[in-house]
């Protein structure tokens, strides 16, 4: 993992990592090689994320492999080179002699505009669909990434298979990615932030000296630290429901906390369009929104804790023992 981790670091701290990252197969990292993927494990795909997210990298990462590639893979479909994007709606297949035509709109599509192949998710099945053959209407997030409109109208499909994904799972997945890539932004703020006072000084003496200051400081460390626990306790079990939701809550929550925290250490300097703490807290208050935020996630574990047998023993250990 400290090999792959060092790549990744190293790789995505570029201005333009995507060649890199393909040439050195991390672009699919957790997707099986069966599949057309690098291999490895969903460990894998999280390192390469959570590097992402620290260098605020503008890149369809999590949706070319966690997502796109694995809902591909899980389908007995191979994957694709290039850009991929998933999404899922309430799309109307038809099938016939030639094939299958669809038709629906899905909103705030990431990375649209420059995927190879779009991957629908709809009606038990996995499409894969010519984005040319598709209606994209572009937009954007707060940090400027791709988020565009997509209707699918007649569209001709040849390449479809059965899932056992849903649209549910798609949801919790791409919770995940964005809660890893949330963490990696979090320290990255951290780091600017304790760096920045170390070197500033007030009053004959850095900034960092000042308890009030120091105070800032912890709380920010503390609040992403507690949100790295609960994704990595989530990357280990991606099939536990309550575990991805506690870290996508956890993840949003923290998000807003830490990036207020990172601009009072910064002030004015960490606003400019030069500074790098704005790339990160762009993508902070960005991503805390996306597949759910903070209030999202929160419903669903009161949700699954009114439902359960045994709440406490569902909150503590999680489903298997609360059910």
């Amino acid at each position: 993992m400290g090999l792959l981790e060092e790549t990744a670091d190293e790789i995505l701290s570029r201005p333009d990592p995507w060649p890199a990252l393909e040439e050195a197969g991390l672009a699919l990292a957790g997707v099986p090689e069966e599949a057309g993927g690098s291999g490895g494990d969903l460990a894998d795909a999280a390192a390469v994320l959570r590097a992402a997210g620290y260098h605020a990298a503008s890149v369809p990462l999590a949706e070319t492999g966690p997502l796109a590639g694995r809902l591909l893979a899980g389908a007995g479909l191979p994957v694709p080179p290039g850009v991929l994007t998933a999404m899922s709606g309430e799309a109307e297949a038809f099938e016939d002699a030639g094939g299958w035509t669809l038709n629906g709109t899905f909103r705030r599509v990431p990375w649209a505009r420059s995927a190879r192949f779009l991957v629908v998710l709809g009606n038990g099945l996995v499409f894969l669909v010519d984005p040319s053959r598709a209606q994209i209407t572009e937009g954007a997030n707060v940090a400027g990434e791709p988020r565009d409109d997509v209707v699918l109208s007649g569209v001709r499909v040849e390449t479809a298979a059965p899932c056992a994904a849903d649209a549910a799972e798609l949801r919790r997945r791409g919770a995940l990615a964005r809660a890893v890539q949330l963490t990696g932004a979090m320290r990255r703020a951290l780091d600017l932030s304790v760096r920045y006072a170390g070197e500033r000084e007030q009053f004959g003496r850095p900034i960092g000296r000042f308890q009030a200051v120091q105070q800032m400081l912890a709380e920010l460390a503390g609040e992403a630290t507690v949100a790295d626990v609960a994704v990595r306790a989530a990357v280990g079990t991606p099939g536990d429901p309550v575990a991805v939701a506690a870290a996508k809550a956890n993840a949003s929550r923290a998000a807003g906390t830490v990036a207020a925290i990172a601009h009072q250490v910064h002030g004015a300097l960490g606003v400019t369009e030069e500074h790098v703490l704005r790339r990160v807290t762009l993508r902070l208050w960005s991503w805390r929104d996306e597949y759910g935020n903070e209030t999202a996630w929160a419903d669903e574990l009161g949700a699954a804790a009114a439902a359960a047998s045994d709440p406490w023993a569902l909150i503590a250990t999680g489903p298997e023992q609360g059910a």
